[in-house]
Formats: C-alpha cells, sequence, structure tokens
C-alpha cells in the first residue's frame, strides 16, 4: 500500500478591487488575505533561453478552502504567496467548497 504525502500551504492571496482616481484613471488597491490549503501540483519551469536571466514560471496548483469572500471574488484574485515570493494566480476552478488556484510567473506590483 502507497503512502501519499500531501504538502500543506498557507499564505496570502492578494485580490484586486478597481476604483476610478480621476475620470478615466483606474487604480487597482490590493486586499490581502490569508488562507490555508494544500499543494495538488508542484513544479516549476524555465521561460526565455535567448536571456541572460531565464524567467521562472510554477505550474504548482494549490487547493484552497473558499470563504464566501473567495467565493464571490474569484475575478479579483491577482496572485497567491508561495515559497516567500508573490506569484500570479493563473486560472481558477471551483470545485465547491474548494477552489483550485494555478501560479504562473512571478507578481511584480
Amino acid at each position: 500500500m502507497e503512502s501519499e504525502t500531501t504538502m500543506r500551504w498557507s499564505g496570502v492571496i492578494g485580490f484586486a478591487e478597481t476604483s476610478e482616481e480621476a475620470p478615466s484613471v483606474y487604480v487597482e488597491h490590493i486586499t490581502e488575505r490569508r488562507y490555508y490549503g494544500d499543494v495538488v501540483e508542484f513544479g516549476r519551469q524555465m521561460q526565455g533561453s535567448d536571456k541572460i536571466n531565464e524567467d521562472v514560471t510554477l505550474s504548482n496548483q494549490l487547493s484552497v478552502l473558499g470563504d464566501p469572500f473567495a467565493q464571490s471574488n474569484l475575478y479579483a484574485m491577482r496572485y497567491a504567496t508561495f515559497g516567500g515570493r508573490k506569484w500570479k494566480v493563473e486560472s481558477v476552478k471551483v470545485q465547491y467548497p474548494r477552489l483550485i488556484l494555478t501560479l504562473g510567473g512571478v507578481w511584480n506590483e
């Protein structure tokens, strides 16, 4: 019998809210909220072999227990912290009550 070890995750997810600061000038304001879950997939890849410093992209998937705020603000998720860095949330799948987040490149604020 094989035993699977699940890697736990604890971190912050950044949600963006857009507001009009001046006529036709829109700015995103980030609200961070702490979440807990599991790492479903773990991996990374290097992109841009023609560059001096290649871009690192994650292909990690996080399974997060979605609270009502997260469930109603899926469209506003911008990044999640992983390994001490902020990573773009590339996609979100709803598997109620959990949310499956796929992380991509580094989030540049």
